[in-house]
């Protein structure tokens, strides 16, 4: 039976993917707002799960190995766009995305906990805000920042400079009840992926037109991340879902 993983369609974590299916691996393109549930109700075998997700599939779910997202200094794709201070958003209405979850979380936390910012309300971004958060290619395509909306804070640097921690978005985890050879195969073609994905990167001479980057701007962007848990991400992870509770 052909193992079914959730492939998130993100620059970010392309490595991951580069060697699945020459394997037989199935990947289901889906966002990770949307991976927890469809793990829930069977459709995948593993994926990406964000790091406030991952409690709740347990034990029914495990984490494989050590690998993760995790934005070491900067995230690169997750800005918050706004016409006032960050410091001044008391009472603003701020417009999300539904698809990115961990990012929204993330922003809960800094304005509500780092900052004292409380929002009158957390919008749908087709109704009228005062600052607006994007994430994965859209947050890429408008990263030099937005017209009338001076101000732009990274969310991976925010909780950087505030923790001195990397941000941890999400970690890898497969059923339990998966055959050990699967699991391994899995484990496998993500240590694969993430060496080969890297070296043909450092060949790469066409751009990225859809993202509106040139090939050193993905270089600089991937080298922001890390795919594997150390202790800091663990102490991230740990502290994260304290900040969360607190909300």
């Amino acid at each position: 039976m052909a193992i079914n993983v959730a492939r998130v369609p993100y620059l970010n974590t392309e490595p991951f993917y580069f060697d699945m299916e020459r394997r037989g691996i199935q990947l289901r393109d889906m966002t990770p707002n949307l991976i927890a549930d469809a793990a829930t109700k069977g459709e995948i075998d593993a994926g990406p799960i964000p790091v406030a997700d991952c409690p709740r599939l347990e034990p029914d779910f495990r984490t494989l190995s050590g690998f993760c997202i995790a934005s070491v200094s900067k995230a690169g794709s997750s800005f918050l766009h706004s016409e006032e201070p960050i410091q001044d958003l008391a009472g603003a209405r701020i417009g999300v995305p539904g698809e990115d979850g961990a990012s929204v979380d993330l922003l809960r936390v800094l304005l509500e906990l780092r900052y004292q910012v409380q929002p009158q309300a957390y919008v749908d971004p087709e109704e009228p805000y005062d600052a607006f958060l994007l994430t994965g290619k859209q947050g890429l395509r408008r990263r030099r920042g937005v017209r009338g909306y001076p101000h732009k804070y990274d969310l991976g640097e925010e909780w950087q400079q505030w923790t001195g921690l990397p941000f941890v978005f999400a970690r890898w985890m497969v059923r339990t009840d998966m055959d050990p050879k699967d699991a391994a195969l899995l484990e496998d073609a993500l240590f694969v992926g993430q060496e080969d994905w890297v070296d043909g990167l450092y060949r790469m001479t066409g751009p990225r037109d859809n993202l509106l980057m040139q090939p050193r701007d993905v270089l600089e962007y991937i080298q922001g991340y890390r795919y594997f848990m150390g202790v800091p991400e663990e102490r991230s992870i740990d502290l994260f879902r304290q900040y969360l509770d607190q909300l």
